[in-house]
């Protein structure tokens, strides 16, 4: 049972780290893209450039968040 404890942990911090905003955002935007795949929006060129847009207007987000002033 401690082996599947320890798994677990290993997991949960190598995907969710110490921001899980940033875990979110990413497979929010992994979503968005297989969406697209699915439905056959793009060639693989635009599949490529949406993915990368995607994870970084979704990072530049979840930082965002993290960096906005505190309201009182």
């Amino acid at each position: 049972m401690k082996f599947l404890k320890s798994f677990g942990q290993f997991w949960y911090d190598f995907i969710i780290g110490d921001d899980w905003k940033i875990a979110v955002a990413v497979v929010l935007a992994l979503l968005v893209l297989f969406a697209a795949m699915k439905a056959e929006l793009f060639g693989d060129t635009g599949l490529t450039l949406l993915g990368g847009v995607a994870v970084v207007v979704a990072f530049a987000i979840s930082l965002a968040i993290d960096v906005r002033p505190k309201r009182r």
